[in-house]
């Protein structure tokens, strides 16, 4: 009986021991008393660091898991209580158990089953294990109360001995004999029921492990002979204990040659690990195989034990994941499918923005070549001797020109702000004067309508402003010019007034209103749209394109202003818009100003090269009007040829002609011969797209078809006046500085009309202006401040042609506000900054010289 006991108890263990769960019991104080493997596997920590300690000690959440252990002792069973595990990594749990009890009922302590709950389902598995494991305690109790009553019969018998015994006639030596005899047995009976009490508590111990289980456990004979299960087995495979008992453990499985490779496996080994199998149930559950043999008190192997772990629920995770990783290989494939698209589109994108700068280069060129001939003749022959018939002919033909020029410039503007290469200039400027000088163009066009020309300007307005004085002047003259084109009696307002100002900028509001037609109610809100007019009669009427007011949105939206329009139809319209401009203590930058024509100067040497016959004519016809000597080039090739045989003061360039055009030839000028010649190019492209070229292959200034015959006037001096200079050293003011100057007052006493007080305003806003300057650019210069450089430097370069210092020094000022925004081609540029610094301080040394004189001639 002993050994029989013995092996049960064995046999139990070996049972416990196979769980992949970990599992283990405590006492009522809530003390670990005992525990699997797979527990210390799960807390890395041994049993016997584990023994004795507190339950609580292992767990994030200290106070839940004192209520697990509480639970059970009340209630008796405890499922699916979730806790989170403290280990090498937190793991999630789900705890069942249940108490176990000697054969007097009495609680002596609690086991505990704890499941991985990382993923896995199986929540109603647990609840019908649970369900088990209570009936089985309940049987168990049932048999321990039964096992009482026998004990209790026991008694009886050995009470009825007793009394036998004494009815006995036996010698008094039989009687003592018989008594220590007795004795003995009732000390060996003793340590039996002790042994087989501890024995039976050990067995229910270990069986209330096994059930708590939610794997499904089996053991086996050596000939592969189901001998006991769990009830999960039974559960999973629908089949009662009675039906699996004794039945071969490969007739369960889908592939029974491997179900028997398992327990060949253990009995050849001693134990398996996670060896796969597919049980044959309703829904061929895939399950991972853990055991090992059980063993007889002389080491004998009497069986296995085999723990089946439903992994259903990871390969379905491995299949979504696989299915996932092809999904995300098929995304990949088809976003880079995409992102080829994508970069194709791009391609073409930029491809066709390239044609439609090309497009409107060309288009420029074709327009307004034949352009420059017809306004170009015009103004000549209007110069001529003409009856007023033929005046008032030549005049319909300029205005019709000036007005087809007015169109192509709106088309290209439009085309430059589509195309994002529409910039701003940030220059100090004198606002007031600034917006007068600019309503002085619509004189003329006012009287003749008999209109008023009211100017409203808000005197709060800072006098100098940091902005793009061309660009405001635009939107402007789009809306004065649509007040003056729809308005035929009253008045037009400009008004300009200050919004709100700080340290930092002035908001200003700037508004034109007029006493025209108005424009109904349903078109104001499409009226800055592209092409859009007010009625399609607009057109036929005033004419225009249309464009006007969607160009002057997009100048005002993209300075980060506003502009709208209120109007009412019979009554008349006013728009504003809202910019805001920075502060600056600078002087305003001083306006160019373009010479007045005849001024005697007579022995300049111009080189044309031009293509076309008409446009030939024409520039003979003004160049001899200026009294300058002149020479015609078809095309490059021929004006080098020209260069090397002759010598000239200034090259007047045409951009596009066949053999070599204008690109090649100045590339070839510049590189090739080596000759710094001024080169004006005459380009009828006003996009970036032609000017960034002019200034990349070295053309010093262009001038756009059709020509305006004062500035090509201004523009041929200013290139070609080359006063004397010697360069100044450190000895500025001693006699060699004197010996030649550096400043030639002619073209300032022209501009002037030699009105002395003007010509003193000049020289004393240079002085005034040029010294700071100076300072500003060497400081730059040394702290490598490269904006502050090229602001600088971008002031000065003005006041040369103002002042007559020689165009070499304005091109070398050039070359440094260029470095300063590129920051390339750094050789020669400290020099350079010297010699500006040099030819400037000594500007100044001389125009004080100058002031004074005329201030004495004065008085």
């Amino acid at each position: 009986m002993e050994n029989a006991i013995k092996r049960a108890s064995h046999y139990a263990r070996s049972l416990i021991e196979a769980s992949l769960d970990p599992l283990f019991t405590i006492s009522a104080e809530g003390k670990i008393t005992d525990m699997n493997q797979a527990t210390v596997d799960a807390t890395g920590i041994s049993r016997e660091k584990l023994t004795g300690t507190d339950f609580l000690d292992y767990f994030t959440e200290a106070q839940k898991a004192r209520e697990i252990y509480q639970e059970v002792f009340t209630k008796g069973f405890v499922t699916d209580y979730p806790l989170t595990v403290k280990g090498h990594k937190l793991k999630d749990v789900l705890f069942n158990g249940s108490v176990y009890k000697d054969e007097n009922g009495k609680v002596l302590g609690a086991v505990i089953v704890a499941r991985d709950n990382t993923g896995q389902t199986g929540a109603k598995e647990l609840r019908i294990a649970n369900k088990e494991l209570a009936f089985q305690n309940e049987e168990k109790e049932k048999r321990a109360d039964e096992l009482a009553i026998a004990n209790k019969e026991l008694a009886f018998q050995n009470e009825e001995k007793g009394k036998r015994a004494d009815e006995l006639v036996i010698a008094n030596k039989e009687l003592v004999f018989q008594n220590e005899e007795k004795e003995k047995q009732e000390i060996a009976k003793k340590e039996l029921e002790a042994f087989s009490y501890s024995a039976k508590l050990a067995s229910q111990y270990s069986l209330s492990l096994i059930e708590a289980s939610r794997d499904p456990l089996v053991t086996i004979s050596t000939e592969g002979k189901i001998t006991d299960m769990n009830e999960a087995l039974a559960n999973i495979t629908g089949l009662t204990r009675e039906q699996l008992t004794g039945t071969d453990f490969g007739d369960y499985f889908t592939e029974p040659k491997k179900a028997r490779e398992v327990y060949q496996e253990v009995f050849a080994k001693g134990f398996v690990t996670d060896y796969p199998l597919t049980i044959m149930d309703h829904k061929l559950t895939d399950v991972l195989f853990n055991g090992s043999v059980y063993k007889d008190e002389h080491g004998n192997v009497l069986g296995a034990v085999l723990v089946a772990r439903d992994i259903t629920e990871q390969r379905r995770f491995e299949k979504e994941l696989t299915e996932a990783k092809v999904a995300a290989e098929l995304a990949t494939g088809i976003a880079e499918v995409a992102r080829n698209k994508a970069e194709s589109a791009v391609r073409i994108a930029e491809d066709a923005v390239k044609a439609k700068q090309q497009f409107l280069s060309n288009m420029s060129h074709e327009i307004r070549t034949p352009m420059n001939a017809i306004i170009g003749f015009t103004k000549v022959m209007l110069k001529t001797d003409l009856s007023a018939k033929q005046k008032e002919y030549l005049y319909a033909i300029k205005m019709s020109g000036d007005a087809l020029i007015v169109l192509i410039n709106d088309i290209l503007d439009l085309a430059k702000v589509d195309a994002g290469k529409m910039s701003f200039e940030k220059t100090p400027f004198k606002m007031e004067l600034s917006i007068s000088a600019m309503l002085h163009l619509f004189e003329t066009k006012i009287q003749e309508k008999n209109l008023e020309l009211v100017k409203e300007y808000d005197h709060k307005i800072p006098g100098v402003l940091v902005g793009d004085p061309v660009r405001l002047h635009q939107i402007i003259l789009n809306l004065v010019s649509n007040a003056v084109k729809f308005t035929s009696k009253g008045k037009i307002t400009v008004s300009v007034r200050l919004l709100h100002e700080d340290e930092e900028k002035a908001t200003v509001e700037f508004s034109v209103t007029d006493t025209g037609i108005g424009i109904p109610e349903d078109r104001l809100e499409n009226i800055f749209e592209n092409f859009q007019q007010a009625s399609s009669t607009t057109a036929r009427l005033y004419g225009g394109t249309g464009l006007g007011l969607a160009i002057a949105r997009q100048l005002v939206e993209q300075q980060g202003g506003s502009i709208r329009v209120k109007s009412v139809v019979g009554e008349g319209s006013s728009f504003s818009f809202i910019l805001s401009f920075q502060k600056t203590n600078s002087a305003a930058e001083l306006e160019p100003i373009i010479a007045e024509m005849n001024t005697g100067i007579k022995n300049i040497k111009v080189l044309v090269v031009e293509d076309m016959a008409l446009n030939q004519l024409l520039m003979k016809t003004v160049l001899d009007d200026f009294g300058f000597e002149r020479d015609i080039a078809d095309n490059g090739k021929i004006a080098i040829e020209k260069l090397q045989s002759k010598s000239y003061d200034v090259i007047l360039m045409d951009l596009q002609m066949p053999e070599m055009n204008g690109f090649e030839t100045t590339d070839y000028i510049r590189n090739t011969m080596h000759s710094n010649i001024p080169i004006i190019a005459l380009t009828a492209d006003v996009t970036t797209v032609d000017l960034a070229k002019c200034k990349a292959v070295g053309m010093n200034d262009y001038i756009a078809k059709p020509v305006d015959e004062r500035l090509l006037y201004s523009k041929i001096v200013g290139s070609v006046k080359k006063p004397a200079f010697i360069p100044v050293h450190k000895e500025l003011g001693k006699s060699q500085s004197k010996t030649v100057k550096c400043i030639d007052l002619a073209y300032l006493t022209k501009c002037t009309k030699s009105n002395p007080t003007l010509i003193m305003e000049m020289i004393s806003a240079y002085l005034q202006q040029t010294p700071p300057l100076i300072s500003t650019m060497k400081q730059s210069w040394q702290d490598k401040d490269w904006d502050s450089l090229q602001a600088a430097v971008h002031k000065m370069i003005p006041s040369f042609l103002i002042m007559g210092i020689s165009a070499d020094f304005e091109s070398m000022a050039k070359k440094v506000q260029e470095f300063a925004r590129t920051q390339q081609q750094a050789e020669g540029i400290q020099d350079m900054v010297l010699q500006l610094e040099n030819v400037c301080g000594q500007a100044c040394i001389e125009l004080k010289e100058e002031l004074d004189t005329i201030k004495n001639t004065k008085s």
